[in-house]
């Protein structure tokens, strides 16, 4: 048609009408849930960040907003739609606890650091290391609780304000650090740490799910929650 007088006069209603379609098409598409959670960096970088394609796979219509941050971020001000928090409940009314992870303190560093043919260090020679502390200072605890020590005033110190940092210094070799369980699973089970003693430490800072119980996307928002 378009080869000849008439068949040109038509075209720009064609057109028009896939331009129609396109509209009507995109219209019918779902427009995907947009929701923001808020953890700490820590727990961002060491478990949620390198799960996150499992979740997208199972989710496709959540958009997910990560907000990383050690500052306590409030449900309304901030838009936070559902939080990883660390530490007791209750957390404050109107909202759904689910306990995530318990704090199970455990010792880690690179396997590199042990004595030669040895699975583990001497609870004695623990503090001829490099001990890697985090904002939360367990060292002392985890020493008298776990070794049965005095944390010793001339032991070797390195500070760092988040834990996610202070695991990247011992798989890196710089010493050993104090971390929870879940937290170094995937690097124990791919060697890049390793336990130099046995035994962990119960916490008082478990992780928790929190929501508000009024929910401004309830489907997506119960999804993540599940998941």
């Amino acid at each position: 048609l378009a080869l000849t007088d008439e068949g040109r006069a038509y075209v720009p209603n064609i057109r028009r009408a896939f331009e129609l379609i396109s509209e009507a098409t995109a219209l019918l598409r779902p427009e995907p849930a947009r929701l923001t959670i808020s953890v700490t960096p820590s727990f961002a970088t060491k478990w949620l960040i390198p799960k996150l394609p499992d979740f997208v796979a199972h989710n496709p219509l959540v958009d997910l907003r990560i907000l990383a941050t050690e500052s306590l971020s409030s449900f309304q001000a901030d838009g936070v739609d559902i939080a990883v928090r660390q530490g007791r409940p209750p957390f404050g009314p109107g909202l759904v606890v689910d306990l995530l992870f318990p704090q199970q303190v455990i010792a880690v560093c690179s396997p590199a650091l042990l004595p030669p043919g040895a699975g583990e260090i001497a609870a004695a020679d623990i503090q001829h290391h490099m001990l890697l502390h985090d904002a939360h200072n367990l060292w002392p605890e985890f020493m008298e609780t776990v070794l049965g020590l005095k944390m010793a005033a001339e032991a070797k110190r390195m500070r760092f304000n988040q834990t996610a940092l202070a695991i990247d210094a011992a798989i890196a070799g710089q010493g050993i650090a104090l971390a929870s369980r879940f937290l170094v699973a995937a690097d124990l089970a791919a060697g890049r740490l390793t336990q130099p003693v046995q035994g962990d430490m119960r916490g008082t800072q478990d992780f928790h799910v929190v929501m508000p119980r009024k929910q401004r996307h309830p489907e997506p928002t119960q999804a993540v929650r599940q998941w």
